[in-house]
């Protein structure tokens, strides 16, 4: 495996650094409150990155999203591009890409997502089929992170077939009622009640899965760029304030608390990277996202818990961009399932590909022997 970004990649995550790095500054993340930064995402739009992730694939999108974390940036890039662009253009049909991926690719449309673990969606379908069939949704969920800067939502619903599973299926914010909902961070996100609200169905068998997946591993790359931020402004204020005339970065217990937290965030980068590299490469990636989703999860909790404690008295202040950092990691700790929920999880898929793999074994013994 190779991690190392192409020129394509190298230059997209430039790109999304200056343009964060310019409009994100504490001032107006302070101004947008829990609403979306609007020039923001208009300039991220016109400099043509939610495009691009088509062409950079999933690792793409995971080093754009750590510049996003980086700076807390106020936009729904995450959501729209994991559970609208990605979404749509690996499992729509071509009517619903021709449709569709326009309008998500130049920001005029903002997509999210409602899974089970991401807000308890309890929905029923009505209609099913192939891709692209239409249908009717029934159901509420409890909370969609971005869904008030939103036009399209991506509800998964459990389908109705011996093994369970779950389809997608698309609806349109303006067809379904909403209201908003506040969360630990400052994210746009809202209630959404269905009542045979129509929806078209994206994707067949297999499509949930990987959407999940891709999602977890966009979001704890998110979620590196987040606490790469917070143990920056850790390092920077240690290194400048002083404490009976040395500076506090000088203590031993500042040092390895800095140390631990500086290797948490290179596990959630590193995971992160291998899981969107396999996904990329036609691989298969499900345990290496939940992998990159329980380092992301556990270890983020500790990162922007040591960021904030290294900033001491000041850390406490809520107005400081700190806490922001803070803030952040504690919700994508909670978006991405908790650290032993992810883990349970991860242990049961593994169990269940070695009895599969098992299975395999089993069947092509009992056919050499009969041979």
């Amino acid at each position: 495996m190779d991690f190392t970004p192409t020129e394509e990649q190298a230059a997209a995550r430039d790109l999304a650094g200056e343009v964060f790095g310019d409009l994100s500054t504490p001032e107006r993340l302070a101004a947008a409150g829990t609403g979306s930064d609007a020039e923001l995402w208009k300039a991220l739009c016109a400099a043509g990155l939610p495009g691009a992730v088509e062409d950079v694939g999933l690792l793409g999108l995971v080093l754009l999203l750590e510049e996003q974390g980086r700076v807390t940036a106020q936009v729904p890039f995450a959501a729209s591009c994991v559970y609208g662009l990605l979404a749509v253009a690996a499992h729509g049909t071509e009517e619903q890409r021709e449709r569709l991926l326009p309008g998500l690719r130049d920001g005029t449309a903002v997509a999210t997502g409602a899974f089970p673990a991401r807000g308890g969606v309890v929905a029923c379908a009505e209609g099913a089929g192939a891709g692209g069939s239409p249908g009717a949704l029934t159901g509420a969920v409890t909370w969609v992170p971005w869904l008030r800067d939103a036009t399209e939502v991506l509800v998964a619903v459990r389908d109705p077939v011996p093994r369970g599973g779950h389809g997608l299926w698309r609806v349109r914010v303006a067809d379904a009622e909403t209201e908003p909902v506040e969360l630990t961070a400052p994210w746009a996100a809202g209630r959404l009640v269905l009542d045979g609200t129509p929806a078209e169905r994206i994707g067949g068998e297999g499509a949930y899965d990987d959407v999940l997946a891709s999602a977890r591993t966009a979001f704890a790359g998110l979620q590196a760029g987040v606490c790469a931020g917070s143990l920056a402004r850790a390092v920077a204020h240690t290194n400048e304030r002083e404490q009976f005339g040395r500076p506090l970065a000088a203590k031993q217990g500042v040092q390895l608390r800095a140390a631990d937290a500086h290797m948490d965030t290179e596990a959630i980068r590193v995971t992160a990277y291998e899981a969107a590299w396999r996904r990329d490469a036609g691989l298969a990636y499900g345990t290496h996202a939940l992998t990159a989703a329980w380092w992301a999860s556990e270890a983020g909790r500790r990162v922007v818990h040591a960021g904030q404690h290294l900033h001491g008295g000041t850390g406490a202040d809520l107005d400081h961009p700190v806490h922001r950092h803070f803030l952040w990691g504690r919700q994508l700790d909670a978006y991405l399932g908790c650290g032993g929920e992810v883990l349970a999880e991860l242990g049961d898929l593994i169990a269940r590909d070695a009895r599969d793999v098992q299975g395999v074994q089993g069947v092509q013994g009992v056919r050499e022997e009969t041979a």
